[in-house]
């Protein structure tokens, strides 16, 4: 029998959650990209947004857009590498840094957190200003994942902007995934991985704009970040409430885009039981392979793209279903 490359089976020798995560970040396959355009967008008055497009050449191509996940940025191994399956086989592809990330850092006043959706749009619309003409297909890995989701039940893409979406690993309820990082066992060496990346935009951040409110850099968890610093300088009440406001599980009943969402059940981080308690809309096409782990998707045989990234292969072949 012919391996069925639609159903995820894991590595023999990476069976667990944790080793699937853990082997998922830490070995970063084919990054080097061809030369990249770079666009800073403006979101406000102080701060700009660090764009990078890999132009295809073909001017009938579809456009992808990569937004990564925390602690990460478009250098991140998992945003280049499927930047570079996407754009050999023909896409157009974009790679947007959230505020404080990557080539960014330093220059936002404040740095980006899980609810904005805001930013997301007018990345959206930027692009769409570019290319008029054009559909974008739009990629969002893990707490990138809850922004575009929330995005998408607001309302506010529109068909002639958005074709469709794809969330993988969302945290669609951000206090529980920020509880499970800082509070558990098993959380807390994914919260120390996190929590290096954050200090040193929190230090950019301070250093380009003196006198506005920053991180501490004491802050040991997600949970200390959240109720320190991205409630404040969000200016939500408390800590709960930006969970609240921004948990893209409240949105997911009015998305009209079609959408595909990735998570695995052994996500050590995102509760499976999270996507059985939620109304979702009929728009939403939900993937929960038995294992996996966050990002992870390590499979037991080789990909048609001649790896074994099962979630670049996913995410390569969705972007290609409308040329079936």
């Amino acid at each position: 029998m012919s391996f069925n490359h639609y159903s995820f089976k894991p590595n023999f020798v990476i069976q667990n959650s944790l080793a699937q995560t853990v082997f998922g970040s830490c070995f970063f396959g084919d990054t080097i990209l061809p030369n990249r355009k770079i666009h800073k967008v403006a979101v406000d008055e102080h701060s700009k947004l660090v764009l990078f497009e890999l132009f295809s050449g073909n001017p009938d191509a579809s456009i992808v857009l990569l937004a990564h996940g925390m602690g990460g940025s478009s250098e991140s191994a998992y945003i280049k590498r499927i930047a570079l399956k996407l754009w050999v086989r023909g896409f157009s592809v974009f790679m947007m840094n959230h505020r404080g990330s990557g080539l960014g850092m330093g220059l936002s006043k404040y740095l980006w957190n899980g609810g904005v959706s805001d930013d997301l749009e007018k990345i959206i619309d930027y692009i769409f200003g570019l290319y008029p003409k054009k559909f974008i297909d739009v990629v969002g890995f893990s707490l990138s994942g809850n922004i575009l989701l929330k995005y998408l039940g607001e309302k506010k893409s529109e068909p002639a902007k958005i074709r469709k979406a794809m969330a993988i690993n969302p945290p669609i309820d951000l206090k529980r995934a920020s509880l499970i990082l800082s509070k558990t066992k098993k959380g807390r060496l994914f919260n120390n991985y996190f929590m290096r990346p954050i200090h040193l935009q929190g230090k950019a951040l301070a250093e380009s704009f003196p006198g506005c409110l920053a991180p501490s850099g004491n802050e040991k968890t997600i949970l200390d970040f959240d109720i320190l610093y991205t409630a404040p300088a969000a200016k939500f009440n408390d800590v709960n409430d930006y969970y609240s406001e921004c948990s893209a599980k409240k949105y997911l009943k009015d998305i009209t885009v079609p959408t595909t969402i990735l998570s695995a059940l052994d996500d050590p981080f995102v509760e499976p039981d999270i996507f059985k308690s939620v109304r979702m809309s009929s728009a939403i096409n939900l993937n929960s392979p038995e294992q996996g782990g966050h990002m992870g998707y390590i499979c037991s045989d080789l990909t048609p793209w001649g790896d074994y990234r099962w979630m670049d292969f996913k995410v390569v072949d969705w972007a290609g279903e409308d040329r079936k």
